[in-house]
Parts: C-alpha cells; sequence; structure tokens
C-alpha cells in the first residue's frame, strides 16, 4: 500500500453561547454553520445540546419536555442546514426514544442531508449542576465510526472526554477525528479550582489526540448560565499533539481550522502505539476495580 496521500479536510467549530430563547439557540448555531462554510468548512461540529440552555443544573421534570424524537424536527433542520452548505456536521440532541427514556445523542449529518450515523453518550456525569444521570439514560450504541462523505467522523460527547478507553475504541472503530460536543464550565466558588480545572481538560483532550493518532476536535459552550460559567475554548488537536486552533473562554466564536488527514498515518507510523499494544494482557480492563 503506498503512502497516505495529502488529504485536507477544513472542520469548523461553533462556540456559542445560550439563553432561554430555543428558536434563537437553534438560528445562531445554523447562522455558525453558514459562517463556517463560507470560510471553506467541510465538517461543522456544534456544541453539546446547542438548542437550549443545559438543561441538567437542577432536577426538573419539565425539562424532559425539551426532549424530541432522532430523527426529529431538530435532525431534520441540522439536515437541511447540512443540504443547503454542503458540509458534514455534528449535532448535539436532548433524544426522546421512549416514554421515559431519553438520551444525550450526537447526530451525524452529510453533505446531502441524511442522517450517516448516531451516537448515545456512554458516560454520564452526577455532578453538582450536572444532574445529567436524573435526564439520561447510559447509550447502547458502542463506540462508533461514522462512514460521511468527507471523512470518518467519531462521535463523543463530553464526559466521555475523560476516558481514554472511549477514545480508543473509537479510534480503533476507524474514525480519523474525534468529535466532542461538549458542556463544561466553571462553578461559582470554586474559583481557586478554575485553572486546574480548565488545564486538566485540555490535556485530556491533547492526550487522546497522541495516543491514538487522530484529531481530536471539541466544541464547549460559552457563557454564563445560573453559577455555571462555561470555559469555551473549543480546540483542535493534531495526531501528534499539536494545538492547530482554540477559541477563547468568553464569548462566541466560529474557528475554521485545516486538518491534513495524512498526518495520522505519519503519526502512527513514528509513534507506533497502536502496533505495541498488548490486547492479550488487557482483559483487566474489564473488571470494575482490581481483580475483582
Amino acid at each position: 500500500m503506498p503512502p497516505a496521500a495529502s488529504r485536507t479536510i477544513r472542520i469548523g467549530l461553533v462556540q456559542s453561547a445560550c439563553t432561554a430563547d430555543r428558536e434563537a439557540n437553534i438560528a445562531q448555531a445554523i447562522a455558525g454553520v453558514a459562517a463556517a462554510r463560507a470560510d471553506g468548512a467541510d465538517v461543522v461540529c456544534l456544541q453539546e445540546l446547542f438548542a437550549g440552555e443545559y438543561p441538567c443544573q437542577a432536577e426538573e421534570h419539565d425539562r424532559f419536555a425539551e426532549a424530541e424524537s432522532v430523527p426529529g424536527p431538530l435532525t431534520e433542520r441540522l439536515a437541511a442546514a447540512a443540504r443547503e452548505h454542503q458540509v458534514v456536521l455534528v449535532g448535539s440532541v436532548f433524544e426522546r426514544r421512549s416514554h421515559g427514556l431519553f438520551h444525550n445523542t450526537a447526530v451525524v449529518l452529510d453533505t446531502d442531508g441524511s442522517l450517516a450515523g448516531t451516537y448515545r453518550k456512554m458516560h454520564i456525569p452526577d455532578d453538582p449542576h450536572y444532574y445529567e444521570k436524573f435526564y439520561f439514560t447510559p447509550g447502547d450504541t458502542g463506540f462508533v465510526s461514522v462512514p460521511t462523505s468527507q471523512l470518518q467522523v467519531g462521535p463523543l460527547v463530553c464526559w466521555d472526554q475523560w476516558y481514554p478507553e472511549a477514545a480508543r475504541l473509537t479510534a480503533l472503530a476507524g474514525a480519523e477525528v474525534l468529535f466532542y460536543p461538549t458542556a463544561i464550565g466553571w462553578l461559582d466558588g470554586e474559583e481557586q479550582l478554575h485553572a486546574e480545572q480548565y488545564e486538566s481538560w485540555d490535556t485530556m483532550l491533547k492526550s487522546h489526540a497522541i495516543a491514538n493518532g487522530v484529531f481530536v476536535v471539541a466544541v464547549n459552550r460559552t457563557g454564563r448560565e445560573g453559577p455555571l460559567r462555561f470555559w469555551g475554548a473549543s480546540v483542535v488537536y493534531a495526531p501528534n499533539g499539536q494545538r492547530l486552533a482554540v477559541a477563547g473562554h468568553d464569548a462566541p466564536a466560529v474557528l475554521v481550522v485545516d486538518c491534513d488527514l495524512s498526518r495520522i498515518e505519519w503519526s502512527r507510523t513514528r509513534w507506533p502505539f497502536f502496533r505495541d499494544r498488548r490486547i492479550d494482557a488487557y482483559a483487566g480492563l474489564l473488571a470494575r476495580w482490581g481483580e475483582a
């Protein structure tokens, strides 16, 4: 097989601040898709649950009314945007699967508007102001690579960012870029931890790129919602850990970044971590703790 030829994909990131006005949130996201495409984007990723304010700061049954089926009205609007602008679009939806059964779901739309694939968030947090276990059932899609007309999309969602297993299995499925729609921020009263929290998050993203020889894209929301200040800083890492672009913490932004996918093979042949994996020795990963 000949060496991988240069294949550059332009990836757009739409970082937004949301309000209680659902229609305005959707409109700004779609405007961000248009702006990214105008700057040459081939693939665009939106932030986690972009259609509304982050719903999980409290356990409120009324919030379930915000959920909808996939495919459904919001997915169709994303499909129309993907088709109009001829981009692959990664979106994030509060999915109503059945009565009392909800997921935090990433949808991948191809350039013709078709639903290329879905991923249901596997790791569900339960922390102060991130009460996602009240709302979301853990996903059952497994870790997937979604083939599209532009590239192999590896959809993951927010809390998945902290799990090397999620990144590794998605890369092993064939993903060329790991996409993380995200809603992560600082909590009032923890100011002494803010720098440490952000740096830990950023380091994890960089490490996934290096360990798996893939591009990593995280699109985080910005702005204040109650006691949470979402820290933005949407970012792209190359397979060798080079930071290609990063947005600011406090303002909406649209970034478009060139990603030469031939760098995947370049990195994996120089740092052959996949080659040297000891798959015969990893059974312990399936245990909850130690040898139990």
